[in-house]
């Protein structure tokens, strides 16, 4: 007799069930993404302050960090550098090293999920290559700013890791309320305007 499939989805809070392995754009909500990208800690969690540094807020300074590399991102250049890490409010943030270390299927599933959150708000499924290129190089700074203010790497420990950032934090606007880890309720209600303003 042969065995069942194992159970891929799972029940969000919004009531839908999303398919892990074969993700439809109609099961994606942005309640869900913000919810759990809110929870979701960077770093493991092992950060400094009295809150956990989440995706959520990460994704916003990334979105910023992009915009400071290119004035001239549109709206949509900028929903996909918000929306970079939104597999995550499923997936979890597993560190860059241990994804290499896993193998497997783990970066497909999550190319898939973040194509159907692609499509699921009026974007193409991939991203122009030179808008993925500015994001990845806006992550990379981001990381390099959290690992330094948060995660207590050395300026030079972080650069050996994450390269020598093009902006200084101090040229970024706003850039020690970006840095300083907010509240659950504020990283999603942030998450959320931001993601409004975009005209979505």
């Amino acid at each position: 007799m042969a065995r069942a499939q194992s159970r891929a989805w799972q029940r969000m809070l919004s009531g839908r069930r999303l398919d892990l392995l074969d993700p439809s754009p109609i099961d994606v909500e942005l309640s869900d993404i913000a919810h759990g990208l809110a929870r979701v800690a960077r770093w493991n969690g092992q950060t400094k302050g009295d809150y956990a540094f989440s995706v959520a807020q990460h994704s916003v300074l990334v979105l910023e960090i992009a915009s400071a590399m290119d004035p001239e991102i549109d709206d949509k250049g900028r929903l996909y550098a918000l929306l970079h890490d939104a597999p995550e409010y499923v997936m979890g943030d597993i560190i860059s090293p241990f994804k290499a270390a896993m193998g497997g299927n783990y970066r497909e599933v999550e190319a898939r999920l973040l194509g159907a959150i692609h499509v699921r708000f009026g974007l193409p499924a991939i991203a122009p290559s030179a808008l993925t290129k500015l994001i990845k190089r806006a992550d990379r700074e981001a990381a390099f700013f959290e690992a330094v203010n948060l995660a207590g790497f050395a300026p030079d420990e972080a650069r050996k890791f994450f390269g020598e950032p093009t902006l200084a934090g101090f040229d970024l606007p706003g850039f020690d309320r970006l840095i300083r880890p907010w509240p659950t309720q504020q990283a999603h209600d942030h998450f959320v305007d931001v993601f409004e303003s975009l005209g979505t």
